[in-house]
């Protein structure tokens, strides 16, 4: 023994006599393969693999920002409470809708639609309790989307009891969690399992006593009005009142008061998309008093129809032979719309290709 004493808690290397005074907290034991760090003794192997997983992570992120999809929409709630009329009007204004996926497909689903080449901006997926045992998952999908900064939203819907009852006695349907118990049973045991979704809605709506119109209007005032890349499609009409009446159309006016081309010569093989069509029509200045009255009438209209949430507006016009007068009054129309951008705007001529007949009344 060398007399010293064994203070400071070091190892002593016989063939030098002296001691190694490197503290215990910075000592590796020589162990190959091991780095020093403050929090401890760390592998280099698993530094480098953390290190590719978060590369992998910032890569997966880069990935789903190259996707097209910028609005995704979880319908869910009870069963009979109106997903379905939600879903429609969804996907009436654009969105790619699926009915009755179970929760474990939506990420799946949503990476799909996130990779690059993807087309779909706009996404709304219904889940519920027909997916079984698989929907006790949909918190935890929807954690999963808010941790991935994906863009989401939930819209949840409920009823009160009676009235689930009487939609399911309307509609003689089994309720899918008591197929062969009792309606009251199921929605009890469907109230359980949706309280921790139901915590988690953007929008929640109450659909007792309201009617699927009514409630695709709640919808569009207090969700689509809000952000929607949904727009409403108006198509602007022509057609002859001798060919007989539009069958879709939603708007009608009829414009034979105008002065009609047909009674000149030179203009009745025409048609309404020729400039001097046109220019014999307003000759009088009848056809700008029109616009003046029209286009006011037709902006309050329009935005009015989106609120009610109207996927498709028609607005038809007509003349006595649906070759002239209304042809070109559709055109101007949609072309002015069309400018705006608010609308999905489109031209149908139901009878511009007819034969102009030698008399007209």
């Amino acid at each position: 023994m060398s007399g010293e004493d064994d203070r400071g808690g070091g190892s002593e290397d016989p063939a030098r006599g002296n001691r190694d005074v490197t503290p215990p907290s910075e000592q590796t034991d020589n162990i190959p393969g091991m780095t020093v760090t403050p929090a401890g003794l760390l592998p280099d192997r698993l530094r480098r693999g953390r290190r590719h997983e978060r590369e992998a992570r910032r890569e997966d992120a880069a990935a789903r920002r190259r996707g097209a999809l910028t609005s995704l929409v979880v319908i869910t709630g009870f069963s009979g409470a109106g997903k379905s009329t939600a879903m429609h009007l969804f996907e009436d204004v654009g969105y790619f809708c699926v009915d009755n996926l179970p929760p474990e497909m939506i990420r799946s689903l949503t990476d799909l639609f996130m990779h690059e080449g993807s087309k779909v901006e706009c996404a709304a997926v219904v889940t519920d309790v027909r997916g079984g045992d698989y929907f006790e998952s949909l918190a935890g999908v929807l954690e999963e989307l808010e941790e991935a900064e994906i863009d989401h939203r939930v819209l949840f819907l409920d009823a009160d009891e009676q009235t689930l009852l009487t939609r399911y006695t309307e509609t003689r349907r089994r309720h899918p969690l008591a197929p062969s118990g009792s309606v009251s049973d199921g929605i009890a045991a469907e109230r359980e399992l949706l309280a921790p979704v139901r915590e988690r809605a953007d929008l929640m709506i109450d659909t007792t006593g309201l009617k699927p119109t009514i409630l695709r209007k709640r919808i569009a005032e207090e969700w689509l009005s809000t952000g929607s890349p949904g727009k409403l499609a108006v198509t602007f009409s022509s057609f002859g009142f001798k060919h007989g009446p539009p069958r879709e159309g939603d708007l009608v006016f009829d414009v034979r008061f105008l002065p009609n081309p047909h009674y000149e010569a030179s203009l009745r093989p025409l048609t309404g998309l020729d400039p001097t069509v046109v220019e014999y029509v307003g000759r009088d200045g009848g056809l700008e008093r029109l616009y003046a009255h029209l286009e006011p009438l037709l902006d309050f209209l329009l935005p009015q129809y989106v609120r009610e949430g109207k996927a498709h507006l028609n607005v038809a016009i007509g003349c006595t032979g649906g070759r002239h007068r209304s042809v070109a009054i559709a055109e101007h129309l949609a072309a002015r719309y069309r400018d705006g951008g608010q609308y999905l705007i489109g031209v149908a001529h139901r009878d511009v290709d007819r034969a102009p007949s030698r008399a007209e009344p």
